[in-house]
């Protein structure tokens, strides 16, 4: 399955394009979470193995945490994240795009027994093939899906117009304010981008699309490029 981009439009009129990712970074993702929690439980077992029978009952309930509470931990408490999602930059999120929550990742991470079967995790990738989304089972149920969370660096979320010099000198604050319209006008609907636009009229001599063109160029400009 190619990774695929859902759309989704908040109350504030913010596009929010969330990159669902395939099943091969995650089944990667996966293999990396699989990895560490064996490197973790083996290095375990060389002080438990001293311990007798109530060594191995710990190690019991170490290899449950391992299997059952690493996941539902990571992506509560580490922004959706475990290890092996981090390492290959992937998300949990909801479906709308909030962080994920106690209750779905519970319930995306205890329907793995179904995705799993009949082996090697075969309901979930006919899931992942079938769903316009990449979303196993467990995400379907619980509401969620697995997301590409990579940040690009400050400015190069700008599209790239024709630099437009500033008429006037901007504080470094409001230089700031209008690198970030800039960055984020492609989140925002076009009658957003207008009505934000042109608020700023007097800077740009301009009104609605030709406002946002404006506004783009002298974030352009600000940024350095010709």
């Amino acid at each position: 399955m190619l990774d695929t981009v859902r759309e989704i439009e908040t109350p504030e009129g913010i596009a929010l394009r969330l990159r669902a990712a395939g099943a091969l970074p995650r089944a990667q993702a996966w293999m990396v979470d699989m990895l560490l929690r064996m490197g973790v439980f083996m290095l375990a077992m060389i002080p438990l193995s001293l311990f007798g029978m109530g060594g191995n009952g710990l190690a019991m309930l170490l290899l449950f945490a391992l299997t059952w509470a690493y996941s539902v931990v990571c992506e509560v408490w580490l922004g959706g994240q475990t290890l092996g999602k981090r390492a290959l930059g992937l998300r949990v999120v909801n479906a709308d795009g909030t962080p994920v929550t106690w209750l779905p990742s519970v319930v995306r991470n205890l329907l793995r027994v179904v995705d799993v079967l009949p082996g090697v995790y075969g309901v979930g990738l006919v899931s992942t093939l079938i769903d316009p989304y990449a979303r196993r089972l467990g995400d379907i149920v619980a509401g969620t899906m697995v997301i590409h969370a990579i940040e690009l660096p400050a400015g190069q979320q700008v599209p790239t117009l024709a630099a437009v010099p500033l008429p006037v000198v901007l504080v470094a604050d409001e230089q700031a304010a209008l690198v970030e319209f800039a960055e984020r006008s492609g989140q925002l609907t076009l009658q957003r981008q207008e009505e934000l636009a042109n608020l700023l009229t007097p800077l740009t001599g301009r009104n609605d699309s030709a406002a946002v063109r404006q506004l783009i160029g002298h974030a352009n400009w600000l940024l350095g490029r010709p």
